[in-house]
């Protein structure tokens, strides 16, 4: 078992980021306000508003 525990940590390349390393969302810095809230809403209305405008197209 620890066999195995050290070959998959070797696995794992350095100076990379890696998931266990990132740290929680900074929702007092306005690039990730912008970045993972905002910016997500908008492309998900626009999508809606394309489709509709395309439906309308093909009539």
């Amino acid at each position: 078992m620890i066999n195995t525990y050290n070959y998959l940590r070797i696995q794992v390349p350095g100076g990379t980021p890696n998931p266990g390393e990132s740290q929680p969302l900074d929702f007092s810095d306005p690039f990730e306000v912008i970045v993972f809230i905002i910016l997500p809403i908008l492309l998900f209305i626009l999508y809606f508003v394309w489709r509709k405008s395309n439906k309308r197209n093909d009539k």
